[in-house]
């Protein structure tokens, strides 16, 4: 009789282990339904691609003053939907530039050029680029071709997590697979601060080899696109062209002095200044866009 109490109090603690270790280790991702959208959000806990159905983008034609860079990220990005080489691609630059619009709109015309929506949108925060190689596995296989799509990318002074971004971009055994691409946005050419590159140089032996380990991160993108700050006829290139689109109606002598006191009182001139402007004016119009 004891000796059957004790196998069953040893069955007992088995159980409980194998429930405790159930928990601990998460159950291998599943590769969602691809054709319910063309965009998602991965989610590394649990390992998940969250569907985005709408996504919130402009279209590309409203895009002004960054024609060139358009044009050169439209090319890499169709040529990647086709199967052909291409560039994971930074996009790099001032604030409000249209950087991540861009990318957003660029995915959304390249699916419509094709029809087939072959072509997938998926955004990874910073602060999860660490779990990149659970990502690669899931979308790898897939018969679709993916867009991996980080905004606002940038390391701080003692985050060693770019070395994992490195590996997954070029270097590492297995290298990224032929059917993802990475696109990054962010205001950091080299993704680093400057301040860390310094103190690098200053406090290293080799004080080149040292800059040359925190830059080669950059070098990763063979595609890198500069945005800088606005001329003004830029600025009222880009006002002209949301009330062309939204159908806004005001008089062009009274249309340029208003916008370009709204961006006085903002202290810049940038695409998102020129749509917060744009909000304003239909808002004031009594228009909804």
């Amino acid at each position: 009789m004891a000796e059957k109490d004790a196998i069953s109090e040893l069955n007992h603690k088995l159980d409980s282990l194998l429930e405790l270790v159930a928990r601990a280790v998460p159950a291998a991702p599943r590769a969602p339904d691809f054709k319910t959208a063309e965009a998602f959000l991965w989610s590394p806990r649990p390992g998940e691609l969250v569907p985005v159905h709408k996504v919130n983008r402009v279209d590309i034609d409203l895009l002004c003053a960054v024609s060139r860079l358009r044009d050169i990220l439209l090319d890499n990005t169709r040529r990647f939907a086709n199967g052909l080489s291409a560039n994971n691609a930074l996009l790099w630059g001032a604030r409000g530039m249209g950087k991540s619009s861009l990318v957003k709109a660029a995915h959304a015309a390249i699916n419509r050029e094709n029809k087939n929506q072959n072509l997938k949108l998926i955004e990874i925060h910073r602060e999860d680029i660490e779990s990149l190689p659970a990502l690669m596995a899931l979308i790898k296989d897939a018969p679709y071709r993916f867009i991996i799509f980080c905004d606002d990318l940038s390391f701080d002074n003692d985050d060693t997590s770019y070395k994992s971004l490195k590996a997954v971009l070029e270097g590492g055994i297995e290298g990224r697979p032929d059917n993802v691409i990475f696109y990054a946005t962010s205001n950091r050419r080299h993704l680093l601060p400057r301040d860390m590159i310094e103190n690098e140089r200053s406090t290293a032996i080799n004080p080149a080899e040292a800059v040359e380990e925190k830059v080669s991160l950059s070098d990763r993108f063979g595609l890198w696109l500069g945005f800088h700050k606005c001329s003004q006829d830029d600025y009222l290139e880009m006002v002209n062209g949301y009330v062309r689109h939204y159908g806004l109606d005001m008089e062009a002598d009274k249309l340029r002095a208003d916008a370009l006191e709204w961006a006085t009182t903002r202290g810049s001139r940038s695409g998102r200044v020129a749509f917060q402007y744009i909000q304003d004016l239909a808002g004031r119009l009594g228009k909804a866009i």
